[in-house]
């Protein structure tokens, strides 16, 4: 068996394995559970339509299928474009993406995946566009779009959110005096140490990484280390390699993806490589948007709105993080502004916001390359996908 396959029967028999024992010590929590046909995952899909009915929908993940089904009514809230799932699936925190009266939501989850509200704080901006969860799930933080600033927020004993208790603006433009005119933070989130918080802002081509206190949830601004990219990058999203040696940054504006060495004691981006994200004869605008690493570490995935409509995907090499264009996928795919990947590593699933559906992909272990199932369900503008169990690495 080439060696490739024997890492990948690896991580996934390891990954099964953990589920199976979960299962068997009676320790699975609500949003995983075990069947005869294999892994069972809760999922919860945030929206953009402009109607609060809509909200946000809870769904079963079926790992063997590869299917959705939905569990209870949508949870009336406008906007949830962006949202984060507690580690044990019991709640859920979600922007509220709007330009004026902005705000963060915390919401309990109930055994039948239902939501609950629990209260809900000023976002601090404008267009809240981005949550994250540090990894002690004690704090919050959130990247304002229209406010072109971060913020942080503590997490009450209740499960829900206290207002916040730092705020950080940024300043300056860009070189793209439509998209760049002003700061326009569009993702904020910790680093696998819980040590640094980086904050990606498409207005002013730069990473800003902030030190974290994470028993205080202090950002550190006087420390912030800065790392510019090309002018009209826009950096919008990034992932890490499970080795936490390696971050994937994706510039919205340019369609690049840039390869950065990570220093996770010093917190510093080294950039090694960029390649674009649409085939060099493209024309048009790629308006690329999201960014995952396979928990493998094997495989990158980006994704293109705009004129290119697809799933990038490329090869990661193990020894130094670069990558090789593998292949994309652009069948039933319609403005992916977010996807997401199984626990398994097995599918890829995409949240099309204008084709009001998510549509599922198994994953090649082998080559990385997705092939439609012919499955997808209809959502309202789905703009996130979060697995209530967090994605881990399978190597």
């Amino acid at each position: 068996m080439p060696f490739a396959d024997r890492r990948t029967c690896l991580w996934f028999s390891a990954s099964m394995l953990g589920l199976l024992v979960l299962n068997i010590l009676g320790g699975c929590s609500p949003d995983t559970t075990m069947s005869e046909s294999g892994a069972n995952f809760r999922v919860f899909v945030g929206t953009g339509s402009g109607t609060p009915s809509n909200g946000i929908y809870t769904y079963r993940f079926d790992s063997t299928r590869g299917t959705l089904t939905q569990e209870t009514e949508s949870a009336p809230i406008l906007n949830p474009t962006f949202l984060v799932s507690s580690s044990e699936g019991k709640r859920v925190y979600s922007v509220r993406e709007t330009v004026d009266s902005a705000e963060i939501a915390a919401f309990s989850v109930d055994s039948s995946g239902a939501l609950d509200h629990l209260n809900s704080v000023s976002a601090e901006g404008g267009a809240p566009c981005f949550i994250d969860l540090d990894r002690t799930g004690q704090w919050v933080l959130t990247a304002n779009y229209v406010g072109g600033n971060v913020a942080v927020f503590p997490v009450q004993e209740t499960g829900g959110l206290g207002r916040a208790t730092q705020v950080v603006q940024h300043t300056g433009s860009g070189a793209d005096p439509d998209r760049q005119e002003s700061p326009h933070a569009h993702s904020f989130q910790v680093d696998p140490q819980n040590r640094y918080a980086l904050a990606a802002d498409l207005g002013i081509d730069q990473v800003r990484i902030y030190p974290f206190d994470e028993s205080t949830g202090a950002l550190d601004t006087s420390a912030v280390r800065v790392v510019s990219t090309p002018p009209g990058t826009g950096p919008r999203h990034l992932d890490f390699h499970p080795n936490g040696e390696y971050v994937y940054l994706i510039g919205e504006l340019s369609g690049t993806v840039t390869v950065y060495e990570y220093n996770e004691e010093r917190g510093q981006m080294t950039a090694v490589q960029t390649v674009s994200t649409v085939p060099q004869d493209f024309e048009g605008a790629a308006r690329s948007a999201d960014i995952h690493v396979h928990p493998s570490g094997d495989f990158l995935y980006a994704s293109n709105r705009g004129d290119a409509n697809d799933i990038v995907h490329y090869k990661i090499d193990e020894t130094t993080g670069r990558l090789t264009p593998a292949g994309r996928q652009g069948q039933s795919v319609r403005w992916p502004r977010n996807f997401a990947i199984d626990p398994t590593g097995e599918y890829l699933l995409v949240a099309n916001r204008r084709s009001n559906a998510i549509t599922v992909y198994r994953i090649d272990s082998e080559t990385g390359a997705l092939t439609f199932t012919d499955h997808s369900v209809e959502v309202p503008e789905p703009t996130k996908i979060e697995f209530a169990a967090p994605t881990r690495s399978l190597r």
